[in-house]
């Protein structure tokens, strides 16, 4: 009995030692903390004085010292970090973007901050006056002053972005004023990036007041500090500038070359309306000069380059969301994971009460020995329980992942889906619109009315199909597909298809022969095998030209009946036969007359047979036609 207490006692007193050891975790944790906040700090500084450079580096550094930041809840690490990621955006010319991070920063810029939070409503400000925003511009900058105080750089930064407000509003007297202002004070506080933009400042004023050599003299010194601030975007701007003026001087060649470089330059770092402007100066220049065939190319390229600054907003945009919730993501994970470390921490503290205790009370009464042997039996227990949770947990986290794979397989097909039905439904109901409101003007008469109608009518014929389908693939996603079998005649079936597509055939003068096997009955749903039929009916029509055939046969094959619908159009490429049955892939291509679809028709057409007990499958010849042949069961 001795031995065992003291065995007891020994083992007691070992983890009464580990415990103790336990409570060096957060010094640990606090030095680890401080080595966090420097690397934070590290890369927000970094990512502060590259973003004109490398705006692409300047993001990633920014965003790994907001996640950093916030694991270990470093307000002011997480305010610098939405203030880089907003001077990131501002200087690829993503302004909402670049808005939305400023305005994110605020509540988490320290209030006793006077620099930082000055330094971000200037950044606001700046943000509103190139969305064009100007009251708001001024308001932002005026409370960027108020911060600043008596600080020569803030104050100098205020004054710069002022005078591009009073530029933009065309009042050039005040922004020479506010530009001199700027000038002086960012020289006495060695503010190198500030100076280089005043003098672009001052060179767009000089230019906008047509003192085309002031202004030239202004960008040589703006261009030469560029490299010294390694302020790329300003070095494209300024070569834009340079082109400018030189076309104000009627040197068109002169300014093309500087265009052309500042269009290179803004290419580079991704820059989207200095490649804009940049292709409207030289087009401009081209005009000047009578070229009209290169003023036309670069017309073209202008355009192009702001429908490519459009969609960029609209990818920037869709990025955007989806980094909030990425973000809100990791930060519920990193919330779990304190939660987690606090319950830990609570356990340990119980813990060491319990065996502070049982030492107490071992050394008090033997009776203890007992109590020691029944809490380590409970702790067993509660350890086993423990890794039957842990085990349900994992198995739980496994579904939840392949639930998540799913909902995205989900999503990414109903943003295709959505996509091909916005293309391919949205172009016959515009056109119906259109000859509605020119009826509707009396911009036409009767015979041209019903001219048009008879032009539409197969467009509206494959809109009708394409919302049917989409209706029947939509039912069976949302409520799973209904199996009522019945026997079925597929030469019934394919009289009934003849009567529904009769005006179609009439129109393109097409022979429908019906030659299917009468008395093989199939067992099937006989909704989805008339959805199938006629499917596959209506696309022989579609793509058979005028006085062509189209075939409905049977014939059996073992204990199912193969069916088979033929036609004489103008067959399908073999390397676009695997695309038919997938929706992702969306193949589809326009009929003899125009019709049109989305593609799901045939995806219908397969899912339904699989789910009948058959299979569907097709032989194409360019040239010579189609046959689609689909099997079903026979019934007994």
């Amino acid at each position: 009995m001795r031995r065992a207490i003291g065995q007891v006692l020994l083992l007691l007193l070992l983890i009464h030692g580990v415990c103790y050891a336990q409570k060096d975790v957060p010094v640990t944790f606090v030095a680890n903390t401080v080595s966090v906040k420097d690397m934070v700090d590290s890369l927000n500084k970094a990512a502060g004085e590259m973003y004109m450079g490398s705006p692409d580096k300047a993001r990633e550094m920014a965003g790994k010292a907001l996640l950093l930041s916030e694991k270990i809840k470093y307000n002011a690490g997480i305010g610098l970090a939405y203030i880089n990621l907003g001077h990131v955006y501002w200087s690829q010319s993503y302004y909402p973007i670049s808005l939305f991070y400023l305005n994110s920063a605020l509540p988490y810029l320290p209030k006793n901050n006077a620099t930082l939070l000055a330094e971000c409503h200037s950044a606001i400000g700046r943000t509103y006056l190139e969305l064009k925003n100007y009251q708001q511009a001024i308001n932002s900058l005026n409370q960027s002053a108020k911060y600043a105080g008596n600080d020569a750089k803030m104050l100098g930064e205020f004054y710069t972005e002022k005078s591009l407000v009073y530029i933009r509003m065309r009042d050039y007297t005040l922004g020479m004023a506010a530009s001199l202002q700027a000038l002086k004070l960012c020289r006495a506080s060695g503010d190198d990036n500030n100076t280089n933009i005043i003098y672009t400042r001052l060179s767009s004023i000089q230019r906008l007041q047509k003192q085309f050599q002031k202004s030239i003299a202004y960008d040589d010194t703006a261009y030469y500090m560029s490299f010294k601030t390694n302020n790329r975007r300003l070095r494209a701007k300024t070569l834009i500038e340079y082109a400018d003026n030189y076309n104000g001087l009627k040197q068109y060649d002169k300014a093309i070359g500087y265009a052309t470089r500042g269009a290179a330059l803004a290419d580079s770092i991704g820059l989207m309306n200095g490649i804009s402007d940049a292709y409207r100066t030289i087009m401009f220049s081209f005009e000047q000069k009578k070229d009209l065939a290169n003023a036309l190319l670069f017309q073209k390229k202008y355009n192009a380059a702001l429908d490519s600054l459009n969609e960029s907003d609209r990818r920037r945009n869709t990025e955007l969301i989806q980094n909030y919730f990425a973000l809100n993501d990791r930060l519920k994970e990193i919330a779990v994971i304190e939660q987690r470390a606090k319950e830990d921490k609570d356990k340990i503290h119980f813990q060491n009460a319990i065996i502070i205790t049982l030492i107490i009370s071992l050394l008090a009464v033997l009776t203890a020995l007992y109590i020691t042997y029944y809490n380590l039996k409970q702790k067993k227990l509660l350890s086993n329980k423990l890794s039957r949770q842990h085990e349900a947990l994992l198995v739980q986290k496994g579904l939840i992942e392949e639930q998540s794979a799913n909902l995205a397989a989900v999503n990414k097909l109903k943003d295709k889906l959505l996509a091909v039905i916005g293309h391919d439904l949205r172009t016959p109901f515009a056109n119906l619109r259109n000859i509605m409101s020119l009826f509707g003007e009396d911009n036409l008469n009767l015979e041209d009315m019903h001219g048009l109608m008879k032009k539409m009518e197969p467009v509206v014929k494959g809109a009708e199909l394409t919302l049917s389908n989409l209706l029947e693939w939509a039912g069976s996603q949302i409520r799973g597909i209904n199996l009522t079998p019945s026997v079925i005649d597929i030469n019934l079936v394919g009289e009934e298809m003849a009567q529904i597509y009769s005006y179609q055939l009439q129109q393109k003068n097409i022979r429908f022969q019906n030659i299917a096997i009468t008395g093989h009955m199939v067992k099937a749903d006989e909704k989805h095998i008339k959805v199938v039929i006629g499917n596959l009916i209506s696309n022989a029509i579609k793509f058979t030209d005028d006085n062509g055939v189209v075939t409905l046969s049977s014939h059996v094959a073992g204990k199912e009946l193969v069916v088979n619908v033929n036609d004489t159009g103008k067959g399908i490429p073999q390397d676009k036969l695997v695309k038919l049955f997938d929706l992702h892939s969306h193949y589809t291509q326009n009929g003899t007359m125009g019709e049109v679809g989305t593609g799901i028709g045939l995806f219908l057409c397969k899912e339904l047979v699989e789910f009948n007990g058959g299979r569907l499958w097709v032989k194409s010849e360019v040239g010579k036609g189609s046959t689609f042949s689909f099997s079903l069961p026979l019934a007994d």
